[in-house]
């Protein structure tokens, strides 16, 4: 044991050394030759725009009241919602109806009342010029028959600039206990 670690440390320092006598100048210009920057694909990671919020509110709160009409036009033609309850997908730019309408009846077969959906503090979005990638941790309670409903998770959720216009290309639910 001792004999192949000893190994390794003369290998490595044969390496760095071999590393460090390269002429940086040639090395500066291969890499610079072979990287290209795409200035609109750089990303930035602030703080989520009005906008951007209101549709994710719209979205969250929307299944405290089941209001659809609040989500009916946030969906790309060809957008996507998953989420852990069945039938765990849906498609195309009533996604969001059919996600609440599918919530709603979840409630109801498990009688879970008062269902409230409040976002928690949101530490990841980036953006470009026209997509939006943000994670939103949400906590959802409710009242059950036999006590307290409570579940932890979060929403990632990706837009587009569709005619200058937000709209929502996915929404997936991972619920705390999937992390």
């Amino acid at each position: 044991m001792v004999k192949i670690f000893m190994f390794l440390s003369a290998f490595l320092i044969f390496v760095s050394v071999l590393a460090l006598s390269c002429d940086a100048k040639q090395i500066n210009k291969n890499f610079v030759k072979n990287v290209r920057i795409y200035p609109s694909l750089a990303l930035t990671d602030t703080l989520p725009s009005g906008e951007v919020m209101e549709i994710v509110k719209a979205v969250v709160y929307s299944t405290n009241t089941f209001n659809i009409e609040s989500v009916a036009n946030l969906y790309t033609p060809n957008a996507v919602i998953s989420d852990d309850e069945p039938p765990f997908s849906w498609n195309g730019p009533t996604a969001g109806v059919q996600w609440v309408n599918a919530v709603q009846h979840v409630c109801k077969v498990n009688r879970l009342t008062k269902l409230k959906g409040t976002i928690e503090p949101i530490t990841i979005y980036q953006h470009d010029t026209d997509n939006v990638y943000i994670v939103v941790p949400v906590s959802y309670t409710a009242n059950l028959p036999e006590g307290r409903f409570d579940a932890k998770g979060a929403f990632s959720f990706v837009l587009r600039l569709i005619n200058g216009r937000w709209m929502i290309k996915s929404q997936a639910w991972l619920p705390q206990k999937g992390i």
